[in-house]
Order: C-alpha cells, then sequence, then structure tokens
C-alpha cells in the first residue's frame, strides 16, 4: 500500500503560500508643514506625502476651516500628484480669524490627512476720518492703503461737502461735491460714497489727516507689486458674488484690498454698474478738463488705466503719506 498523506500535506502547505508578488494598497502617508507667511487675508503651509500606500496620489494640498476637523469638503488648495513636498497659498481669509489647515493626499484607495494646525489672521488695524467714520487699512508692499472706500461728508477742515443728487445739477459741477449710488444713502455703508475730481484736488483734503487720495504714479505701485496690470485686478477684488455680478473673474482678493463694485456716476449725473465695475479717482490731472482713475470689472482681471471728465463721480481710496 502506498503511503499518499505526506505528499497531500506537501500539496497544502505550497497551496497556502503567499504569493510574494501581491501586495496590499492603503491610503497616503501624509504631515501637515507648519504655517507661515499669516496675513490679513492669506496664509502659507503645505505638507509632505512620505508614503503613497502603494497607489498614486492623483490630488494633494491642504483644506481648511474655523473647525477643528477640516476636510476636502472645506475650501482647500489642489497643489499637483504625486509622493514628496509640496507648497500652498491659503486666500480668501478673514481678518483676526482662526483657522485650523491639515494637509490631504487622495489615491485610490481614499483620502487620508495630516494632523491639524491652528493659526489666526492678523487683524487690521484703522483709520478714522473727520465724520469718525473708522476704515480697515493695510499694508501692500511698501504702502499703506485703506481696505474700504471713502465716505466722509466733510473736508479735514470741517467744511461740509455739498451732497449734489440732481442730474442738472452735478453736469454743470465745477466745484467739489458727493453723492451716494442712486441718492440711496444706505448705499455707502457698504460700497462708499461717489465724489467728483473737484473734491480730491480741493486745498482742504478730503482725507484723514495722515492720509491722500493716491497721485496715478502711486496706483501704478500698487498695480506693479501684484504683478501687474493684467493680472492684479482679481488681486485687487473682494472674492465671491456677494457684491459682484458673477463670474467675478480671477477674483482672489490676496492683497487684502477688498475692492467692491460701487458702480459709478457719468459726468451727466446718471449712475451705472453697481455689482459690475468700480473706479477710483487719482489725484492726477490729465488735462483741464479730465484726470486719471482706475478700474476694475466683473469678468475680467486687468486694472484698466483711464482718465475721465472731471465732473464724473467715482470711489476715492486713500494712501497714507
Amino acid at each position: 500500500m502506498k503511503m499518499v498523506f505526506p505528499c497531500f500535506l506537501l500539496f497544502v502547505f505550497l497551496s497556502c503560500e503567499k504569493n510574494p508578488t501581491e501586495s496590499s494598497t492603503n491610503v497616503p502617508e501624509v504631515t501637515t508643514a507648519e504655517v507661515s507667511a499669516i496675513t490679513h487675508t492669506s496664509a502659507q503651509c503645505g505638507g509632505t506625502i512620505s508614503s503613497d500606500g502603494g497607489a498614486t496620489v492623483t490630488a494633494r494640498g491642504v483644506c481648511w476651516c474655523t473647525g477643528q476637523t477640516p476636510t476636502v469638503s472645506d475650501d482647500k488648495t489642489t497643489d499637483g500628484t504625486g509622493a514628496g513636498s509640496f507648497t500652498s497659498n491659503i486666500t480668501g481669509l478673514t481678518e483676526g480669524t482662526t483657522y485650523y489647515v491639515r494637509a490631504y493626499a487622495t489615491n485610490s484607495v481614499g483620502t487620508s490627512y495630516g494632523s491639524a494646525m491652528s493659526f489666526t489672521s492678523i487683524p487690521y488695524e484703522t483709520v478714522t476720518d473727520v465724520d469718525g467714520n473708522s476704515y480697515r487699512i493695510i499694508q501692500i508692499g511698501n504702502q499703506w492703503w485703506m481696505t474700504e472706500n471713502l465716505k466722509v461728508t466733510h473736508y479735514r477742515n470741517g467744511s461740509a461737502i455739498p451732497n449734489v443728487t440732481g442730474n442738472s445739477d452735478w453736469i454743470n459741477l465745477t466745484t467739489g461735491a458727493y453723492c451716494n449710488y442712486d441718492n440711496d444713502g444706505s448705499n455707502a455703508d457698504t460700497y462708499g460714497s461717489i465724489y467728483n475730481w473737484y473734491v480730491v484736488n480741493d486745498r482742504r483734503k478730503i482725507a484723514p489727516e495722515g492720509w491722500h487720495v493716491p497721485s496715478d504714479s502711486e496706483w501704478q505701485t500698487l498695480v506693479d507689486y501684484l504683478g501687474g496690470s493684467s493680472v492684479a485686478g482679481g488681486k485687487l477684488k473682494e472674492t465671491g458674488t456677494s457684491h459682484w455680478i458673477s463670474p467675478n473673474t480671477g477674483a482672489t482678493n490676496e492683497s487684502g484690498f477688498s475692492a467692491l463694485p460701487g458702480g459709478y456716476r457719468y459726468y451727466h449725473g446718471t449712475y451705472i454698474s453697481m455689482g459690475y465695475d468700480t473706479h477710483f479717482w487719482s489725484s492726477t490731472e490729465r488735462t483741464s478738463s479730465g484726470a486719471w482713475s482706475r478700474s476694475l470689472g466683473y469678468s475680467y482681471l486687468v486694472v484698466s488705466r483711464l482718465y475721465y471728465y472731471k465732473q464724473s463721480g467715482f470711489s476715492v481710496r486713500c494712501v497714507r503719506d
């Protein structure tokens, strides 16, 4: 009688051995970098993916929110693919607010996260005008700018700026005047007031003490610092469509300037374009009838350098002396 039992055991043993070519996959291993370069509206973070888990990392970046456990369903960046280290730019923050951020990495198995890091965006300083209105200010490059439009109704010496509402009166002005969009004072709370250029040029001065309406060259310094006229508009505009009409192309507000679409008043008195664009006066005269300005729009990134009749009604931002 032949012995078959040992052969059976050998067969069982061999059939149970693990195939050395087989391997399991897992979610990636990722750590969160320290938060740095914190400003009023932005910060820098990132992470390191030490292992892809056996499957290609198809998305990576950081996610953040005001809760303690941010996920990719919250605000996030997308910073390439694959393992290794990456840097992320966080934008669109609210000043003086505590956020939590963590790195994430996604492969075919799922998404993993690094540890959450907390940080607080820098609160704004303020300046006050002669009427007692307070404005947030921010440093952009070597300049300090207001982040809100002026809404003062008096010159620095206390003299009243005439509030001219009628179209026929507005078009004939050769001295300073202001108004509010659609002659509705509540619009000034959000968008500031609208001024003709004669106010800007008045020797009694419209800006708070220690501040002034920027010249054409000072506007250009700001634009150049933000990458030039072709892209700076997006960096100056408030994000989202709470005030700007969709699509608010390219708006990141990474400068913190927070430009709003306050519209403007034609030199002949008609109000136009709230939600669509905004115009800011410079203090620089171009001709006896016109002066330089800057314009931003809802559908483009460009900062336009334009000149208009001095009777036109535009918004005013101020820069520190």
